[in-house]
């Protein structure tokens, strides 16, 4: 570690203090003397209790991904509502790390792609000031209530679901990346493990190499502040553009430069954040990873054998099926297939129509995209219902929800044409009854 000297004159600059100052509003903060760690709650509410800190010896500063009410009300053994009612909002940190840097540095680069490709621009990056990184998404990016519930509680589970589902969207892309460079022996070796601790499936798992572990994240979990110093290295945890501007000498106390804010809520778009958000609870949704009965209920009827006709679908998905105008098409897709499969329609029939389909949007999503989607629903062995009526991620949102008479009395779309099916056949066995 960097003399206790230099520590002190670099946290004695006013470019620090402001960012520590910044970073620390509404945030629980802990800092810590080499191997002590200072006292929890606590908080700064001026820059003089940054400075008073750095006369004390302080070594790094850390905040919380959560932002409170008031963070001195914490204390150990809150229930869950209890920190739901202190909690405002949080922040999604994912926390990339591996043995090999470079493994970090790849892993880095997909996870910055994957988050443009779910319409996530605002997002920060910086180096932790080891061997890994931390991407972070600003609370104001996220929308204010998702499925009925107010986004500020959605902590950790928000987090936890965001990370996985990005892991996988760049788990292949990120093995065959290190495959380029490496054989699977010397990957594991350069991270100290065997090759069969790195296999899962007969297959390279890429994140036995880096980590992005979220199944750790629990209420008041903290993270090293930006421009904060890593004891374990004497180097600081710099602010980055992007992962490809990153230069590890930059992160040496004495040439450490100012200007990069991490989580800097100004430029943040309203609810951009929001795509990805419902995209990830589709994913874990579909994977049980989180079980959510209004969707993931198992059905309590059989498939029909003959499918149902258009004519008893209800108004939602014909208006679906027409195509959508803005956003919404990959929604689109989670809904349209699984509505079709419970309403009797095998999947080379689906894919068919949606390949169709995707060319009637405003902006057709990419032809392997769709396949991809249809390709994992083939290796799925239940159905799943369609996201219900009421859910405000969906119908609603995309603009093609029924007259509330239509939704009143059908809890869920495959409902609706299950009750017209009966109603029709209804009819004409009356009608044979006559005759």
């Amino acid at each position: 570690m960097s003399d206790l000297k230099k520590i002190k004159e670099y946290y004695s600059q006013n470019e620090v203090q402001k960012e520590l100052m910044r970073l620390s509003q509404n945030r629980e903060v802990q800092a810590w003397f080499g191997d002590i760690r200072g006292k929890r709650p606590e908080i700064v509410n001026f820059q003089g209790d940054i400075n008073d800190l750095v006369k004390q010896g302080m070594t790094s500063f850390h905040v919380s991904e959560e932002i409170w009410k008031d963070p001195m009300m914490l204390e150990s053994g809150l229930s869950k509502k209890e920190l739901d009612n202190l909690r405002i909002g949080w922040s999604c940190i994912l926390d990339l790390d591996s043995k090999n840097l470079n493994f970090s540095i790849m892993c880095a680069e997909f996870l910055e792609d994957a988050l443009r490709f779910n319409d996530v621009k605002n997002f920060s990056i910086k180096y932790s000031g080891n061997r890994g990184f931390h991407i972070g998404i600003p609370f104001e990016a996220f929308p204010s209530n998702v499925n009925n519930v107010n986004i500020k509680d959605y902590f950790p589970d928000g987090v936890r679901v965001i990370s996985e589902y990005l892991k996988n969207m760049i788990k292949e892309h990120l093995s065959a990346k290190i495959l380029e460079t490496h054989t699977v022996e010397d990957a594991a070796k350069s991270v100290g493990k065997k090759v069969e601790d790195v296999i899962k499936e007969n297959k390279l798992d890429p994140f036995k190499l880096v980590d992005i572990d979220s199944v750790l994240i629990s209420s008041r979990h903290l993270f090293r502040c930006a421009y904060s110093i890593n004891e374990k290295s004497g180097l600081v945890s710099i602010p980055l553009k992007t992962i490809k501007d990153f230069d590890i000498r930059q992160a040496k106390i004495d040439n450490v430069k100012f200007g990069l804010k991490f989580l800097d809520s100004e430029n943040v778009e309203k609810d951009e954040a929001k795509n990805l958000l419902i995209q990830a609870f589709d994913w874990a949704r579909k994977t049980n990873y989180i079980e959510e009965k209004q969707i993931t209920i198992t059905r309590k009827f059989e498939a029909p054998k003959v499918p149902i006709k258009v004519d008893y679908f209800p108004p939602c998905i014909l208006k679906l099926m027409q195509g959508v105008e803005e956003d919404g098409r990959k929604r689109g897709i989670f809904i349209l297939v699984n509505f079709l499969q419970n309403v009797g329609w095998n999947l080379e029939d689906i894919e068919k129509f949606m390949l169709e389909w995707n060319k009637r949007n405003a902006e057709p999503l990419r032809e392997g995209y769709v396949k991809a989607q249809i390709s994992w629903f083939k290796r799925q062995k239940k159905l799943v219902l369609p996201p219900n009526c009421d859910n405000p991620s969906y119908y609603k949102t995309m603009s093609i929800k029924c007259d509330d008479g239509i939704c009143s009395k059908c809890k869920n779309p495959v409902n609706y044409a299950l009750k017209m099916l009966k109603m029709a056949s209804s009819n004409v066995k009356k009608k044979s009854n006559r005759h």
